[in-house]
């Protein structure tokens, strides 16, 4: 029987993935990794979860999660019999983005991270769901829990992630994208690439959802991705 490791997003932790928990597969080994919190590359993180979780894996990753998740994949595609990518990016960073990471960056070092993501925490949501004050705290403090170190850290791993799409087409595991149809941190048009890319990807999107999906519309998700496991589980 594979494990199924969940990778959370920058900065969050266990929590990223509270309403998932319950709903899935009984049968399954579950994980939450946090790898992230204790490396300063996306290869460094991804070699890590193929070390501390031996045999068959299940990868689900929400954003910085996917891109580990497609790493580790990339690392060793005979051992990971299922990808789950939520809300990521296949891409390398663009210029613009570097540029903004690096202004984060500034600020988290003059110990200004709350105000920076307190003002950005909108951008994470869908219009709908940003009206949720208690939403949107509960994901403020979720990121501020991490501590300017670890901002300051997996914002610089994500500046120089490597551009995953070359690799993606020669997995040969069952994948499912989630996406928001309105992301705007990761628009739907990375998704739509890495479906594309993936011979053996089944797209979903989530509809009047942003970034947090599993945070914005978690019963959504719950309903494509417990079923999905039970799949691949019985392909298996």
């Amino acid at each position: 029987m594979p494990t199924l490791v969940l990778l959370p997003g920058l900065a969050c932790d266990e929590r990223l993935w509270q309403a998932q928990l319950p709903a899935l597969p009984s049968t399954l080994d579950v994980r939450v990794s946090d790898v992230h919190m204790r490396h300063d590359r996306i290869e460094a993180m991804a070699a890590t979860v193929l070390a501390e979780h031996p045999g068959p894996l299940i990868l689900c990753g929400a954003s910085m999660g996917g891109m580990i998740a497609m790493e580790a994949a990339r690392q060793a595609p005979e051992r990971v019999v299922g990808l789950a990518l939520l809300g990521t990016n296949a891409r390398p960073e663009t210029p613009d983005m570097y540029k903004l990471r690096e202004s984060a960056i500034e600020l988290f070092e003059r110990g200004e991270a709350r105000d920076v993501i307190e003002l950005n925490a909108g951008f994470a949501f869908h219009p709908k769901q940003a009206g949720d004050a208690a939403l949107v705290q509960r994901y403020v403090e979720l990121v501020l829990d991490a501590g300017a170190t670890q901002l300051i850290r997996q914002n610089r791993a994500l500046m120089e992630r490597p551009d995953a799409r070359p690799h993606l087409s020669s997995l040969r595991c069952p994948v499912l994208v989630l996406c928001g149809d309105s992301d705007r941190l990761t628009p739907p048009e990375c998704s739509r690439e890495i479906a594309a890319l993936m011979p053996h990807a089944e797209l979903v999107w989530v509809a009047q959802c942003g970034h947090m999906l599993t945070m914005e519309k978690p019963e959504f998700v719950n309903t494509t991705l417990a079923p999905w496991l039970q799949r691949l589980l019985a392909g298996a």
